[in-house]
């Protein structure tokens, strides 16, 4: 994936107070389709932020792209696709040999993610024409699952051994600069390339040569292992907030690393997974994506929760009897089953999020029913008393029933309210929770679920007290 993409900051014209801000875009373009020699041509965009030039990539022509990339070396280029959200495009109007050049510059991560959207005869001859050292680390990246964060890994960075002095470590330093750029921490390894430590790039700057290098390595660094799953270590990597972390294999020999930019886009993509998830999807959709593909993904879920549903109207025919004796009921049905939805649904994003956190131990879970269900009795307890109010108004005034019906009929449906949400609450924590415990993803199981169980609960609940109450206690009919 790409390092860079998310970094970028858009240069427009802003009017500011006192202050405007130069349109990199414009100057670019009018540099790229003006009448300018190839040699002035790349030194005039030289000077350039290279996303910037990525930016107005979309906006020249075919012919304008092809001029820009028959004046710039495949290095200049790597580091202006990699700014882009989809290189394939512009990767397509370049000839095969200097596609193969740029993504031989290119981070092995970013090459390998791109390698894996083509199809198996156009990969196999692009790796062929990479470069030695770029197929092998990107051999190593294809070799982990899609799951593992040795997949995601970048073998962009810096590693010295332990035994030199301050001096050589900056000469080191200077001379895998010019190939590796993520320098902010240097990795130290043991003549065995087992992973000792770190350095980081402001103690060897402000070091003094005579010290020794031993002194401001860090044994006890963070690591991770590249077989370990992503969603496990999520949580562990985010405590640290270092700009890399080393990725080891299970010999403790180091592999790569996983920057913030990496790590970052992790996140964002599984929260965007755990959002599919929460409406039953298998896997996120975009716009690119069939008719027949999206159908697919939400068929599966919603097949379950017609079976649930069916139950549902089941329940709901047991209480047939209530709505014969009592048709003013139906009308307030879906006020309790909605509100009861609202607050599962809050309680299920709530403890979503709680449950990423891998330390949570069992105190903070009972704490966090025990709070879900407070909050959900309070809002509840405060829309029975407005329901109540309204709702015995309403029947009063513009049905035509009498002042006692009338609220009788309200605070059935108050009760009902506040029994339904301070249900729904409870279950929207206690369901993910138990899904969580036998190893099953809580976002994709409960997130479809939990709208179901809430109907069921507001059913039983609703129509349950309206039998008791209205119809057993107060042998109320109408």
């Amino acid at each position: 994936m790409s390092a860079k993409k998310n970094d970028m900051v858009n240069s427009h014209s802003a009017g500011t107070t006192g202050m405007q801000h130069r349109d990199y875009q414009k100057e670019l373009r009018e540099i790229i389709t003006g009448n300018n020699s190839p040699a002035l041509l790349k030194r005039k965009i030289s000077g350039y932020h290279e996303g910037d030039i990525a930016a107005v990539l979309p906006e020249l022509t075919p012919a304008d792209r092809l001029r820009l990339y028959h004046v710039m070396d495949s290095d200049a280029l790597a580091e202006i696709f990699e700014y882009l959200d989809d290189m394939s495009p512009y990767l397509n109007e370049l000839g095969v040999r200097k596609k193969a050049d740029v993504l031989s510059c290119m981070d092995a991560d970013v090459t390998a993610d791109y390698l894996k959207e083509l199809d198996k005869n156009e990969r196999s001859m692009l790796v062929e024409l990479l470069e030695e050292s770029a197929k092998q680390d990107i051999a190593l990246l294809l070799s982990f699952d899609e799951d593992e964060i040795g997949s995601i890994m970048t073998t962009n960075h810096i590693e010295i051994t332990p035994g030199l002095s301050v001096r050589e470590a900056m000469h080191e330093l200077i001379r895998q600069a010019a190939d590796n750029d993520n320098v902010s921490t240097i990795y130290v390894v043991d003549d065995k390339h087992v992973f000792y430590g770190a350095i980081d790039l402001k103690d060897l700057i402000v070091a003094r040569e005579n010290t020794e290098l031993e002194t401001i390595i860090k044994t006890s660094y963070p690591y991770v292992y590249a077989q370990e799953q992503i969603d496990d270590c999520l949580a562990r990597i985010r405590n640290y907030s270092e700009d890399s972390i080393p990725v080891l294999d299970n010999e403790n020999r180091l592999l790569g690393v996983i920057t913030a930019q990496d790590f970052m886009q992790v996140v964002d993509d599984e929260m965007g997974e755990d959002y599919a998830k929460l409406g039953g999807l298998a896997a996120e959709e975009d716009l690119s994506e069939t008719v027949k593909e999206s159908a697919r993904k939400r068929l599966p879920w919603l097949v379950i929760l017609l079976g649930l549903g069916i139950v549902v109207s089941s329940v709901v025919g047991m209480f047939e009897g209530v709505v014969a004796q009592l048709t003013i009921v139906v009308c307030f049905q879906s006020l309790v089953l909605d509100m009861a939805g609202n607050v599962g649904t809050q309680s299920l994003a709530v403890t979503i999020r709680v449950l990423t956190d891998e330390k949570l131990g069992r105190k903070e879970k009972i704490s966090l029913v025990a709070k879900e269900t407070r909050v959900g009795f309070i809002n509840g307890a405060v829309l029975a008393v407005i329901s109540f109010l309204v709702i015995g108004l309403y029947v009063w005034l513009f049905k035509g029933y009498p002042l006692g019906f009338s609220f009788a009929v309200s605070a059935c449906s108050g009760v009902a309210l506040l029994l339904a949400m301070t249900l729904s609450a409870l279950a929207g924590t206690v369901i993910p929770m138990f899904f969580k415990k036998i190893n099953v993803d809580p976002a994709v199981a409960s997130g479809p679920l939990i709208t179901t169980v809430n109907d069921l609960v507001a059913v039983i609940a609703y129509y349950g007290l309206a039998w008791l109450f209205l119809i057993q206690v107060l042998h109320l009919q109408g």
